[in-house]
């Protein structure tokens, strides 16, 4: 990745010191199992970011002032079992340094590693899954650590709430909780969908975001495209209303599958990457609140799950 800084902002900006939020690439598409690409998703993903406004309209706001530090990408993919665990730790050690962390896939089968950390972290984890895919499987191709499997772990250690589901194995049934789990075509006849998952979330929410979440309409280059999925405005006015709800205490965007005659799709992916920073710092209040958040975790003792021999 030739990008030096994220979105070309100005080094000031952009230093792990004075900087408020961490973005880390991972470039792996190690199972997928129709189109391939989403290993080039970041590398998209930071070129559009690179041609995108940095003023935010609707918050009026320029949220990259926070700081935005790019790391390198992390490249590890001789399994997937070793891929997962280079994203836990690589995420781990930012969440320890008090950033917000967000990361940009690479397949869904990252967020594995991603979920794993904040839920170490954080208490009384809730996980906003959106996604067109359920991602249940135990296991899948020989692999706990498939792409569809992305979530399974997370259905078993944290309050999983799943947003805009409509492709899955019937066995996945018997892991999936119905009354935390938000079909599309029931979201299309039926606005109160909102307010329930709201209602349904502990104060402190990761969210992962599988773009193939939105129709392929507005989102074609993912590699498993399903019709009937979400549109821009809905998702907007979604995330808008849980940033301003809830403690975010971090993100993934994943699958981005790049064609090379289709730029609109990673020009959403950038956008919707600085909307939701855009929404997690709109004010001082909502930037105050991580940082006192941050605080009671160490009174708590929370940090103490960690190995102290990984600390920097």
């Amino acid at each position: 990745m030739e990008n030096k800084t994220y979105a070309g902002i100005p080094e000031k900006y952009a230093n792990i010191i004075d900087s408020k939020i961490v973005l880390i690439p991972v470039p792996y598409d190690g199972t997928s199992t129709w189109q391939k690409g989403a290993d080039k998703g970041p590398e998209a993903f930071l070129e559009a970011s690179n041609n995108m406004e940095l003023y935010d309209i609707e918050t009026d706001s320029e949220v990259y002032k926070k700081g935005i530090y790019l790391t390198e990408p992390v490249t590890v993919n001789s399994t997937p079992e070793a891929m997962v665990d280079a994203v836990y730790q690589e995420t781990k050690r930012f969440i320890k340094k008090n950033k917000f962390v967000t990361i940009i896939g690479g397949e869904h089968s990252i967020s594995i590693g991603t979920i794993r950390a904040f839920n170490e972290v954080f208490q009384n984890l809730t996980v906003v899954h959106i996604d067109a895919h359920a991602d249940l499987r135990k296991s899948y191709n020989g692999s706990n650590y498939n792409h569809a499997c992305a979530l399974y772990e997370a259905s078993q250690n944290t309050n999983l709430i799943q947003v805009g589901i409509r492709s899955m194995n019937v066995n996945e049934k018997n892991v999936m909780d119905f009354d935390k789990t938000y079909f599309a075509h029931e979201m299309a006849v039926n606005d109160s969908w909102m307010d329930s998952a709201l209602e349904q979330m502990t104060e402190n929410v990761f969210i992962t975001f599988d773009l193939d979440a939105f129709d392929h309409s507005i989102l074609p280059s993912t590699g498993t495209p399903e019709p009937g999925g979400l549109l821009w405005f809905e998702t907007l006015y979604f995330l808008k209303q849980l940033f301003k709800e809830k403690n975010v205490v971090g993100f993934d965007i994943v699958e981005l599958c790049p064609n090379i005659s289709e730029k609109s799709s990673d020009f959403l992916a950038a956008k919707l990457y600085y909307k939701m920073l855009s929404y997690k710092f709109y004010n001082q209040e909502t930037e105050e609140n991580y940082e006192e958040n941050y605080k009671e975790l160490k009174k708590l003792g929370n940090f103490l799950k960690f190995n102290k021999n990984n600390e920097e």
